[in-house]
């Protein structure tokens, strides 16, 4: 995939500290290594429940529970960040 793709990170609600919403904090370094990658991020919110999903171009290419992302940090370290991005760079 080219640089400056348009990556749509759809997120559903967690539970944290008994209340289940919408929340951004487990997604920023999955938005830091994508944005340092040169790509463009919509964040849009979906109903189902503990679910990241990256589309690209309308496909999903990467999708995993929301909860196994780590909090807040630069995704640097987070092995899942990694695979996120490497399925961004393969997408087509």
């Amino acid at each position: 995939m080219p640089k400056n793709a348009l990556v749509t990170l759809q997120y559903g609600p967690y539970r944290s500290c008994g209340i289940v919403e919408h929340r951004t904090f487990r997604l920023e370094g999955l938005q830091a290594v994508l944005i340092a990658d040169g790509h463009q991020i919509i964040l849009e919110e979906i109903p189902d429940w503990n679910e990241v999903h990256l589309v690209v171009n309308g496909e999903t290419v990467f999708q995993c529970n929301i909860n196994d992302l780590d909090f807040g940090g630069d995704g640097k370290l987070d092995p899942l960040c990694q695979e996120a991005r490497e399925a961004v760079l393969k997408a087509y």
